[in-house]
């Protein structure tokens, strides 16, 4: 028998590698990220969310794949600014146990469910909602799955099925990246939710040279996973029926085989529509397709705020919504009512019909609520003016409770007096 050591070394090695990655990768997960601020420290926070962003190193660029990144690095710093220490896990550490009292905890998903019992009594706990409520999400796309499967025969399997959490019936308040319908899907809990605008990795300049009488009838749809939840199945289903319109699809298609499958014939053999695949929002190609599509077409069943279309506003586009992307359109859009295949197409078309100086005037409004509305100074401006708001509501609603707790004393200690009182 002949044995090929070259082979055999290779497979040791990369089996080795492999495990000092994930052994690197689990003491990553399993980290406490301690942060002080310049001044003399006041209290101390607990901020469960993502780390990587902290390990990046100096001078190393911030990610721009999701808004994620800054954010988390943001937030964290508005902490530091107002004088607190900050200690940062990742949102799944479940071997996390606190050992200090905290002033402010704040959470993405389930950890404010396990920690809440072992903090203080008097610490802030601060939901911080980047997603729809996900019993809402979750039911928003097997609803989606149900219809494709009713559809046009096709069983596909969910992708963002994510078990529910209760941490906003834990929490004392929220802050929420989104519009009404997001915060609409946490109000069965009764708690002060504070809308903060999701930011933007990039912003481009007005497109000033933009023919919109040439590109009418041209749009894109650019989306992340979970491909049936964001409505790419109906905006391929519409196009298709429409062969004098183009689509252009951005997103990771290829990582999605079973969807890429069952609509192959849509994406790669349609000529009106056109598949790009996943796409760089910071390169010159995405400011080449933006600049020949009059708009966006984005039906999504279920998001906090999209990120994705606040790209798009940045860029210029027209936005078709559903409501449920979380991005509220006033006058530089449409919103679909029930994102019905039909629908779609007469809201294409609608707009399609409109003066090309009309459509200009929409996509500069579109342009400017994002830059106005959706970037990082205004997340900073608005996430800090959130905190210092809640100080304030929780200081006075401690003082209510303290004033409220020495009324009762008072009045116990006066029924008190009266029964002991000779009559």
């Amino acid at each position: 028998m002949i044995v090929n050591f070259s082979s055999s070394i290779s497979k040791v090695v990369l089996y080795i590698l492999t495990r000092i990655k994930a052994r690197l990768q689990y003491n990553k997960t399993f980290r406490v990220v301690s942060l002080k601020p310049k001044q003399s420290s006041q209290g101390n926070v607990l901020f469960s969310y993502r780390i990587e962003p902290f390990f990046l190193k100096p001078g190393q660029p911030i990610p721009n794949d999701h808004t994620w990144y800054w954010e988390v690095l943001q937030i964290a710093q508005t902490f530091l600014d107002l004088g607190y220490s900050v200690d940062a896990i990742q949102f799944h550490n479940h071997t996390f146990v606190p050992k200090k009292e905290y002033a402010f905890f704040i959470d993405i998903r389930d950890q404010l469910e396990r920690l809440s019992p072992k903090l203080n009594e008097d610490c802030v706990k601060i939901l911080h909602v980047d997603i729809a409520n996900m019993t809402f999400r979750n039911a928003a796309e097997c609803s989606r799955l149900l219809d494709l499967q009713q559809r046009k025969g096709i069983t596909l399997r969910p992708q963002r099925y994510e078990v529910p959490n209760l941490g906003i019936e834990h929490a004392n308040c929220a802050t929420v990246l989104g519009n009404d319908f997001t915060v609409g899907t946490f109000k069965y809990a009764n708690k002060p939710m504070y809308r903060i605008p999701i930011s933007a990795p990039d912003v481009y300049p007005w497109a000033e040279e933009k023919d919109f009488e040439g590109v009418k009838k041209h749009f894109l749809w650019l989306g992340s996973g979970a491909l049936v939840l964001k409505g790419l199945d109906l905006v391929l289903d519409a196009f298709s029926e429409m062969p004098d319109y183009h689509l252009t699809v951005c997103g990771p298609i290829s990582n999605n085989k079973e969807f890429e499958r069952a609509f192959y014939k849509e994406l790669y053999e349609t000529p009106n529509i056109h598949t790009y695949g996943w796409i760089d929002v910071a390169s010159s190609e995405f400011i080449e397709i933006t600049n020949s599509c009059l708009g966006l077409v984005y039906p999504s069943g279920c998001e906090g705020q999209s990120g994705g279309v606040i790209t798009c506003l940045h860029a210029g586009l027209v936005p078709i919504l559903s409501y449920e992307t979380g991005v509220d359109v006033y006058d530089f859009g449409a919103i679909l009512k029930n994102s019905s295949i039909e629908e779609i197409k007469a809201t294409i078309r609608r707009i399609s019909n409109l003066p090309g100086e009309e459509l200009k005037t929409m996509a500069r409004k579109a342009w400017e609520y994002a830059r106005a509305n959706h970037t990082r100074g205004n997340f900073a401006k608005v996430y800090r003016n959130t905190v210092l708001q809640i100080i304030e509501n929780h200081g006075k609603q401690k003082l209510e409770i303290s004033q409220a707790t020495q009324g009762l004393h008072s009045s116990l200690r006066q029924r008190y007096r009266e029964h002991i009182s000779p009559k």
